[in-house]
């Protein structure tokens, strides 16, 4: 048995490189969310009006969570080099989305109860600062979502010579951590613009019970998008990469008559970057590790591979239709399932 373990030029296993634009603009989002939430309570306080204070204290957890994927972006720099993470600290990032995510769940549950205490319950509305709260919460979320537009933008600028990027790349991996913190601006956008068109159905013709149900529509909505996060960012936390088209890709650069995979591994460690661990069986006396990962070097989005390679002397069997002998036929792996 044969094994070599491959390490890139630089022994710190920084996959993914961050971007400093996008932990800029993060930054500036959660200060600028903070000083509206600080403001509406305020007001609200000073004015003694629920609305603004309830719109205030929804904003300390919009504020809570991108003040969270802006740390992450912190965390994920300062520990870049740290030994202790095997794959890098890029998914600490992810793990911040997931959070994130978990947040948005949790505002949707706040909006519902809210709602339906409404209907239960009626309370007068102060249409006139109820709809100055949501116009200027609409407008201060739209700036947010430029500058998170921008920021975006300029993380694609800074990566658009990426080593890692190829012709084969079949999907475009976004950054889980900005779309975390983009999803909760747009959501809160979202709501305010629901909010707005209430006051006015209930301001002109006195449907109260519109405002609640928009609440409910907008929960729903918020819901539907915090599942979508938590399954893109699950999917990465727990490693669930098995069917993605680089498997077979894989497997495809790998194989030939002689030389067979008989175990495949392969999780992401950064946006647009792969790390695989190979066990194969071959007939092939001269064939080595270096020569299989040569193979590999066309998909330059698998950065980090480590490779085991064992020999087979038994015979082929003539019945065996795939040039296999008979002692590795049983120890191939079948392609993972793809989804349709």
């Amino acid at each position: 048995m044969r094994s070599e373990l491959h390490f890139p030029c630089t022994r710190n296993h920084v996959f993914d490189t961050g971007s400093a634009a996008a932990e800029r603009g993060t930054w500036l989002v959660a200060w600028i969310t903070a000083a509206m939430m600080v403001i509406e309570i305020a007001a609200g306080w000073w004015f003694n009006s629920m609305a603004l204070l309830a719109d205030g204290w929804h904003m300390s957890s919009h504020t809570l969570a991108i003040g969270l994927s802006a740390v992450a972006y912190a965390a994920a720099r300062r520990y870049a080099g740290d030994a202790r993470f095997a794959f890098g600290s890029w998914k600490i990032e992810v793990l911040a989305g997931f959070a994130s995510a978990i947040f948005l769940l949790g505002i949707a549950a706040m909006m519902v109860a809210g709602s339906v205490e409404r209907i239960i319950s009626p309370q007068p509305i102060h249409y006139r600062e109820a709809m100055l709260v949501a116009v200027l919460g609409l407008a201060v979320n739209l700036v947010c979502a430029f500058i998170l537009g921008h920021a975006q933008h300029e993380h694609g600028h800074e990566h658009g010579h990426d080593p890692h990027h190829h012709a084969h790349e079949h999907t475009a991996h976004h950054d889980l951590n900005m779309k975390s913190a983009y999803i909760h601006v747009i959501t809160d956008a979202f709501t305010s613009v629901l909010a707005i068109a209430a006051l006015v159905f209930g301001w002109l013709y006195g449907w109260d019970w519109f405002d609640p149900a928009a609440g409910i529509v907008g929960a729903v909505v918020v819901a539907v998008w915090a599942k979508g996060l938590i399954v893109e960012t699950g999917k990465v936390l727990l490693d669930r990469e098995m069917d993605h088209p680089v498997v077979l890709e894989i497997m495809e650069s790998i194989e030939t008559a002689d030389t067979r995979i008989n175990d495949l591994h392969v999780w992401r460690v950064g946006k647009n970057a792969y790390s695989c661990a190979i066990a194969a069986i071959t007939h092939d006396t001269a064939i080595t590790p270096a020569a299989l990962r040569a193979r590999l070097a066309p998909h330059t989005e698998i950065v980090h591979s480590t490779i085991e390679l064992s020999f087979c002397d038994q015979g082929r069997s003539n019945n065996a239709t795939d040039s296999t002998c008979e002692v590795c036929a049983n120890m191939l792996m079948t392609p993972a399932p793809r989804k349709t």
